[in-house]
């Protein structure tokens, strides 16, 4: 066989494991070619690829970022051209079939897997694995990413409590998330965050201030609040700057210092805001994402060689399985108000501005 492999969407931790595992268990264990897209399904589009050999996936494994570019607004059905945005799938197709690619490999998000069930609807055979740091991929327990953002996220929740001490004040941190709250979670969860704001909880500031002025009465003269950057003030998202991409109009961001300079008029204590931001995203794979990554790249290639097509390799509990693509496409994850998790935060007293 011959395997195509594009990594699209945003970069993530992990996603070189993915493509060494992919390529040594091709090469190694079935004899099989691999072809690398540059540039997510730009690559695909405008054909700019190459031969993937164990010479080039040789050292990759704890580095950060992917060997083979990615992107996140070069939608084929939907292709930014100096003439406007075009439908260019079927040069995706006629490139795919000059290169005899006998099965692409998606490696990415919701949006990568939504793009390549479109290609598997044309006749594509796909596998996806899947891939982002805010986990809000349906269909798997998780994505390889996550682990090492919510390490990093943490690790600021923990440096900020020095300087939030110290100075008696209220220190925000935004994280990353889109629409999930699994990153503002789990961190604030393992940080010891007093007040985690996410998506999926309607909340009120004045009820989170609430929550800061019970701690000042306890003798607590600070406090860490947690927030999603697509968390909902006054039930409307907060956006940082307008963006020429026909997926999206708007980016999220900015949440942070709304909910700062709000609880610093409510309570009178000093706020300060920080925009953790793309520092999320980069640097080396915390040893689960490597070992997720990697298994996620094997079973991919086992998939393939078993003729198996539209489906997305998936962990459920400790085991990897394949599930239907449209899975992972049609039933993004969520925080529910009644996860294990946010119990066990609101049972140790952390506040989600519950209204």
């Amino acid at each position: 066989m011959r395997l195509g492999i594009l990594t699209g969407g945003g970069d993530c931790p992990g996603l070189n494991a993915v493509i060494r595992a992919v390529v040594k268990t091709a090469v190694m264990d079935y004899g099989f070619e691999v072809v690398g897209f540059l540039d997510g399904f730009k690559g695909v589009v405008e054909d700019m690829a190459k031969n993937l050999t164990l010479e080039d996936v040789s050292g990759i494994l704890p580095r950060g970022g992917t060997i083979l570019g990615t992107s996140n607004r070069d939608n084929p059905f939907k292709y930014r051209t100096p003439e406007g945005v075009k439908d260019r799938s079927e040069e995706a197709l006629n490139n795919l079939s000059r290169r005899g690619i006998d099965l692409l490999i998606t490696v990415g998000g919701d949006g990568t897997q939504a793009i390549a069930l479109k290609f598997a609807e044309k006749g594509v055979k796909i596998i996806g694995i899947p891939k982002t740091i805010d986990n809000d991929l349906g269909g798997t327990d998780q994505t390889f990413g996550f682990d090492t953002a919510r390490t990093v996220a943490t690790e600021a929740v923990d440096r900020l409590h020095s300087t939030a001490e110290s100075h008696h004040r209220i220190m925000v941190l935004e994280v990353m998330g889109r629409d999930a709250g699994w990153i503002a979670l789990h961190a604030g969860l393992a940080g010891g965050a007093d007040v985690i704001l996410i998506p999926e909880i309607d909340f009120s500031l004045e009820r989170a201030a609430e929550a800061i002025r019970r701690r000042e009465k306890m003798g607590k003269r600070f406090s860490i609040v947690v927030v999603a950057e697509g968390a909902k003030i006054d039930g409307k998202k907060v956006y940082l700057m307008k963006v020429d991409d026909p997926t999206q109009s708007m980016r999220l961001g900015g949440v942070g210092r709304v909910v700062a300079t709000t609880l610093q008029e409510m309570v009178d204590l000093e706020a300060r805001y920080t925009i953790l931001g793309h520092l999320q995203r980069g640097g080396s794979p915390t040893p689960f994402d490597r070992i997720l990554a990697t298994r996620y790249g094997y079973h991919a290639v086992k998939a393939a060689a078993s003729g198996e097509s539209e489906k997305l390799v998936a962990l459920r509990g400790k085991d990897i399985v394949l599930v239907p693509l449209e899975e992972a496409v049609e039933n993004p994850k969520r925080v529910k108000p009644d996860d294990e998790l946010v119990l066990a935060a609101k049972a140790i007293g952390v506040s989600f501005g519950d209204l």
